[in-house]
């Protein structure tokens, strides 16, 4: 008998034709110690292109996060696109989960292939280690992107009320959705407008797809970015640092955003887009490909104010 049409399969399919059809090539990368990257890689790095490491957040794997962003900067850019620890193809039989590992094993991989000098941008998790391989290794980093990254949270953050959820398991239970209802509450957290009236049939079919696998490990690497969190205790960052946010996010509140401008002072710039939510990157491509290239690109970007911040329609 026949398997059953997957879209979410399916869908997935096409993105890894796309992602070749633009340039890149699928490679696994063995760190030694039980660790595995996956990464989408430039079939030929040309020296005299930057280099941008894209790294997804919770979800869907790294394509479906940056497909729409990829023919866009591949003109411009050397781009690699890993799968982080416990996402796609990628994991660990180490028992590491904090984002400094995570960190540690991208900047592993990105020597591997090669590249010593590059920047980096981070979606929601993938902002965490993001900046944390800007913290770690400075002198391999250029500039940063950070969107809809809470790295300023602090451990009392959700006892004091600033979360929709109260617990981490709650947090862990709505991230990793196993059913169609935690699914569909996760789209209401994300989005501003979230789709509405989704077939519970496609609901499962992106689950058994996307979210049945590691899901103890990804929990764990959950626990692992609240535990102990503080402000005191995050290193500012030394790079140029580009903040985007949507207006109404409601995993990481825009507070949030605010705070970590504040901790990075005038060294960063934070971009405020209205009408979006935590998935900004999906709701509005186009105005996130425009401050992320122009930032990039421009040798001093400016986005308004003396304050560095500025907000988007």
């Amino acid at each position: 008998m026949a398997s059953c049409f997957s879209y979410t399969a399916s869908r997935d399919r096409c993105y890894q034709y796309s992602f070749t059809n633009a340039g890149l090539r699928s490679t696994t990368i063995a760190l030694g110690e039980g660790t595995v990257i996956h990464c989408w890689a430039p079939k030929k790095h040309k020296d005299a292109k930057p280099t941008i490491l894209l790294i997804h957040g919770f979800g869907a794997n790294a394509m479906w996060q940056w497909g729409y962003f990829i023919d866009r900067l591949i003109p411009k850019f050397n781009v690699y696109v890993p799968d982080l620890l416990f996402f796609g193809d990628s994991y660990t039989t180490r028992p590491e989960r904090t984002e400094a590992f995570q960190a540690q094993c991208l900047l592993s991989v990105m020597k591997t292939v090669g590249v010593h000098r590059m920047s980096v941008a981070g979606i929601s998790y993938g902002g965490f280690v993001a900046y944390s391989i800007a913290a770690q290794f400075p002198e391999a980093v250029e500039k940063v992107v950070l969107c809809s990254a809470g790295v300023c949270l602090e451990s009392k953050d959700m006892d004091e009320g600033m979360f929709k959820v109260s617990s981490l398991e709650e947090a862990g239970n709505i991230l990793l959705p196993q059913t169609p209802d935690k699914l569909r509450q996760l789209m209401r957290l994300s989005f501003y407008k979230p789709i509405k009236n989704v077939p519970s049939c496609f609901l499962n079919d992106f689950i058994h797809v996307m979210c049945t696998e590691y899901v103890e490990e990804k929990k764990q690497l959950i626990e692992a970015l609240y535990k102990d969190r503080k402000l005191a205790n995050l290193p500012k960052l030394t790079q140029p640092t580009l903040i985007i946010w949507g207006e109404e996010d409601q995993i990481f509140p825009i507070a949030l955003a605010h705070r970590l401008k504040s901790h990075l002072g005038d060294n960063a710039q934070l971009v405020i887009i209205k009408h979006a939510g935590h998935a900004v990157n999906i709701e509005k491509p186009k105005k996130v490909y425009k401050h992320l290239k122009s930032f990039l690109l421009d040798a001093l970007p400016k986005y308004g104010s003396d304050s560095n911040s500025h907000a988007a329609d």
